[in-house]
């Protein structure tokens, strides 16, 4: 629930909005006071932070779609309302998976764990630690190689560990049972993003007190028993669609997620205390699809005809866009009715002070700077124009299908993936003024009655602050295969330098096996400014290499 101290703090936003009320029409009142509601509830701690997938996202999409047929519009999902997707969490270790030396069970995860890329079989054996026998498991203690190779940077031990199983079991090894005698920490987990291909043979991490108690005797014999069963992890995320029909010849359509980040299950908080506590996401984008929600009240009451509406609620945003890639993959309209798109995403932290709203995309279309004025003087607030039509938003999954697209954003703040991104956070009369704004462009486009061009702009670099190089690709986080996707290339960057263009599959970067987004990370994180790779990419069926310069 609501905290006491959010409370308070809204009872503060309701008498400044009174206090100021002489300068709001009854039309601007209603829509504070309908934000205020859309906002407070999904940003309420009962959501739980609505995570993907998750029930929280469930009571959000319920409450979406409600206030879509109080207005009267038309479900337009695959499913009602609802428009389903899988989310590929990657892998999962098993119930059935087991692991006992000399009939002693072994705790799963605990103390043992098998390796993502671990072949899923049963074997049983008496090896002799020391020895490696045909016919029998292997057992590899890691610590002279990380001795060895504790000041290179480029030593990638997982790739080492994937190499030597393929090796061991060219040998005969029937498995492979690592550990690690060494005070260096190893850093190894089970890893469920992970997509390289399955070893020949079974692969597992024995950890620190386990391995102490039953491998410190090299010459003793074991009776080991083990099973690997691995499978997929998944979860069902949701968009919400709903249509207004005017008759017209185009439809514009107006998104906005509305998932969140949940407890900060999938790493994206900025939280790093380690403390599991719920992230409201008010702004982020508990605003956007409140915006969204008045804009189609707006609209619904509108005698203005000239445009079909799509209204679009987004699940996935925050795992990498994948509510509205899956929309654009799967329409629910025909994308070449589409005029353009807009996208709020965090519009509700006008900031006091600086009171300044972005608009990115402005380059997607040549007709935009016939409709926004950065030099209006009339607003109340200035504007900062993007002209890039890629971002971490959803706008890019329409901007890829060739559709102008604008995107709105009040600006970054120190509550931004945060448990405090609260309600009472919120600048209602701000987002109010957000709204009004984005409704004139409407009006204006609509007054227009002419279809948009659409115009390539440049390729937004995905931050990597935290690493010393970049690619400057934009990965797909939907790409299900091995490897990275380029969903976009940043011109004059080191990818598109190299050659690589949009939809390359990134296998390899120097001697890094790439098969994941995170190992793509972890191979980006290990080069210096300066520094020559070579890197390996798929372009459909051919695989080519190229040198990339950081």
């Amino acid at each position: 629930m609501i905290s006491l101290r959010a409370k308070l703090a809204f009872s503060l936003i309701l008498l400044a909005t009174a206090g100021s009320a002489q300068k709001l029409k009854k039309t601007d009142k209603l829509i504070i006071a309908n934000l205020q509601t859309h906002i407070s509830y999904l940003a309420d701690d009962k959501l739980e932070g609505r995570r993907a997938g998750s029930p929280g996202e469930k009571l959000a999409m319920e409450y979406i779609a409600a206030q879509f047929k109080n207005l009267g519009l038309s479900p337009k999902g695959s499913d009602g309302f609802f428009q389903p997707f899988e989310i590929q969490e990657g892998k999962q270790i098993k119930e059935g998976t087991m692991f006992s030396v000399n009939g002693v069970a072994l705790a799963k995860e605990k103390d043992f764990f098998p390796f993502s890329f671990s072949a899923l079989k049963s074997i049983e054996g008496a090896p002799a630690i020391a020895l490696q026998e045909a016919g029998e498991p292997w057992f590899v203690d890691l610590k002279e190689i990380l001795i060895e190779n504790q000041n290179n940077p480029h030593f990638d031990l997982n790739e080492y560990i994937r190499n030597n199983s393929r090796k061991a079991a060219d040998r005969g090894a029937t498995a492979v049972i690592i550990y690690n005698t060494s005070s260096t920490d190893d850093k190894l987990s089970f890893n469920a993003k992970d997509k390289s291909p399955l070893a020949p043979v079974p692969v597992v991490y024995v950890k620190g007190d386990a391995a102490k108690k039953f491998f410190n005797d090299a010459t003793a014999t074991l009776n080991i028993k083990l099973k690997v069963d691995i499978g997929e992890k998944n979860r069902t995320g949701h968009n919400v669609a709903a249509y207004l029909d005017n008759g017209a010849a185009s439809t514009v359509v107006l998104g906005a997620h509305f998932d969140h980040l949940g407890y900060g299950e999938d790493n994206n908080s900025m939280l790093r205390t380690g403390e599991k506590l719920i992230h409201n996401g008010a702004d982020d984008n508990a605003s956007g699809t409140a915006a969204m929600l008045e804009l189609a009240r707006i609209l619904k009451s509108s005698k203005d005809k000239s445009s079909n509406y799509l209204f679009l609620a987004f699940s996935g945003e925050e795992l990498g866009l994948f509510g509205s890639k899956y929309y654009t993959e799967n329409p629910t309209i025909d994308l070449k009715s589409v005029n353009y798109m807009i996208n709020m995403d965090m519009v509700g932290r006008l900031n006091d002070s600086t009171k300044m709203l972005t608009v990115g995309g402005y380059g997607t279309s040549p007709e935009w700077s016939g409709v926004i004025n950065p030099q209006d003087k009339k607003l109340q607030f200035g504007i900062k124009i993007d002209s890039s039509g890629s971002g971490p938003s959803d706008h890019t999954s329409f901007y890829r299908k060739d559709i102008p697209v604008l995107f709105f954003f009040t600006g970054q703040h120190k509550d931004y993936h945060r448990p405090t991104d609260d309600a009472d956070r919120i600048n209602y009369t701000g987002e109010l003024y957000v709204i009004n704004y984005i409704e004139s462009i409407i009006s204006k486009l609509n007054k227009q009655k002419t279809k948009l061009a659409f115009t390539k702009t440049r390729e937004t670099q995905v931050s990597t602050s935290s690493f010393k190089v970049t690619m400057g690709i934009m990965p797909d986080y939907t790409y299900p295969g091995e490897g990275v996707r380029a969903d976009g290339v940043t011109e004059g960057r080191p990818a598109a330098k190299a050659g690589l263009k949009t939809g390359d599959v990134i296998i390899q970067l120097g001697s890094h096996k790439v098969n994941s987004v995170e190992t793509y990370m972890q191979a980006l994180n290990s080069f210096n400014k300066g520094e020559k790779a070579k890197v390996k990419y798929k372009r459909g069926n051919q695989v080519m290499e190229s040198e990339v310069v950081f």
